[in-house]
């Protein structure tokens, strides 16, 4: 019997499971309410949506993140700080790979809730960019947050086709694409910018 107060993650991790076997598609609150051993009701609760489930999840990871970046001194240019946070990302995704990468292939067949996703995902990048030292509100901070999500989302895509023990794939691509963000960033912006993000102190 799962607690009440373990319910959540229990639905979430049931949720995952289902779309590594049968795909996220053809994954129905219902089916997820009788893998969990939970009566619809309670998990429309819970989880009133699919998308509510996929955002509990990466919540979860960004909590992940958030404590482990806690843990250590923050070092280095606000590039060198957003490649930290977002490889503690991939470590935290990590076990849920698969899982990532079936909600992933079926993403497309569903554009209307990839696009209610959004401001979700949005919200997500904003904490990796506080989690990195760097100011996220605001419109520079909204700014902030969709290039990040850029540089992310493009290297998701190395990191699940990546089967280096290490994930040196991934973090080439991911400095590749910082980098360029930056560059980016100085073009755009020019000015004592040290990277893409920062804020200048007049500016605050």
């Amino acid at each position: 019997m799962v607690r009440k107060a373990d319910l959540p993650k229990h639905i979430v991790q049931t949720a995952l499971d289902l779309a590594v076997s049968r795909g996220w598609y053809n994954t129905s609150l219902a089916d997820i309410a009788a893998a969990a051993k939970v009566p619809l009701a309670q998990l429309y609760a819970i989880y009133p949506s699919k998308g509510a489930i996929v955002a509990a999840f990466s919540k979860q990871i960004d909590e992940q993140v958030l404590a482990a970046v806690a843990e250590e001194e923050a070092e280095g240019s606000p590039r060198d700080r957003l490649f930290d946070v977002l490889m503690q990302r991939f470590d935290a995704l990590k076990p849920h790979k698969a899982a990532v990468e079936a909600i992933l292939a079926d993403a497309g067949r569903d554009p209307l809730a990839m696009l209610c996703d959004l401001p979700r995902f949005l919200q997500s990048m904003a904490r990796m960019i506080e989690a990195a030292g760097i100011n996220s509100s605001g419109c520079a901070g909204a700014l902030r947050a969709k290039g990040l999500a850029c540089v992310y989302l493009s290297t998701l895509r190395v990191w699940l086709n990546d089967e280096t023990p290490d994930m040196a794939r991934t973090m080439a691509a991911l400095d590749k694409r910082l980098r360029y963000a930056e560059r980016l960033a100085e073009l755009c912006w020019p000015g004592p910018r040290v990277a893409p993000g920062e804020t200048a102190s007049a500016t605050g």
